[in-house]
């Protein structure tokens, strides 16, 4: 369902038939904003199944309605991180495969003086640390804020960090690679560059005004 990218080692590809099914509606810019917050979700759910396959297990001994049986389950809590506010409509997709895990928000805007990114909100629940964190944005563009998301959870200790999102630009790979080689990108797509206005090209537009209809 996933290949890793030749070009970008840091990349896996989802080139799943439905996956690729839906990106494409995703992509269309006839598909109205209810549609179009259905279908990211649904990617998500597809995606999150490979996400989470190597999340660690332990052995626990259960009882079935007829015997014992031995059973697998999650050593570590699981962190869903959506980057305000884009990242919010990926959330329950991936809540769908599994609704015990916890979830944080971070919220990130570009300053328009320095180009750099600002943090104006963070939520995360306690001891964060102790488990994986699913960081989640649909576009990752320049990748100004997704470095600066995964900073932001290093310095809580952090340990084992995946960043989830629909597009992927070659340079925000780049920028990825280079900041935070050890963070793997799961994306449906990588896409041809940025524009002139850093704006993923095919790509799909604004996914924040097209989640909640303000374009």
């Amino acid at each position: 369902m996933a290949t890793r990218d030749p070009r970008h080692s840091n990349a896996l590809v989802y080139d799943h038939p439905l996956v690729q099914h839906k990106l494409t509606g995703l992509r269309a810019k006839a598909t109205n904003h209810a549609d179009f917050r259905r279908l990211l979700n649904e990617v998500a759910g597809l995606m999150a199944y490979e996400v989470c396959s190597g999340l660690p297990t332990r052995e626990v001994s259960i009882e079935t309605p007829v015997a014992t049986a031995k059973g697998r389950v999650l050593v570590t809590p699981v962190t869903i991180v959506p980057i305000l506010r884009a990242g919010l409509a990926m959330t329950d997709g991936l809540l769908s495969l599994f609704p015990e895990a916890r979830v944080g928000h971070i919220g990130i805007y570009r300053d328009e003086a320095t180009a750099k990114p600002v943090t104006y909100y963070s939520k995360l629940p306690d001891e964060i640390a102790l488990g994986p964190v699913i960081l989640v944005d649909p576009m990752l563009a320049t990748g100004g804020s997704a470095a600066h998301a995964v900073e932001i959870l290093q310095q809580l200790g952090v340990k084992t960090i995946q960043l989830v999102c629909l597009v992927a630009a070659p340079e925000g790979l780049a920028v990825m690679q280079r900041l935070h080689p050890d963070v793997m990108v799961h994306t449906a797509a990588i896409d041809e560059r940025l524009n002139e206005k850093c704006y993923i090209v095919p790509g799909l537009g604004d996914a924040g005004d097209r989640i909640f209809g303000t374009h």
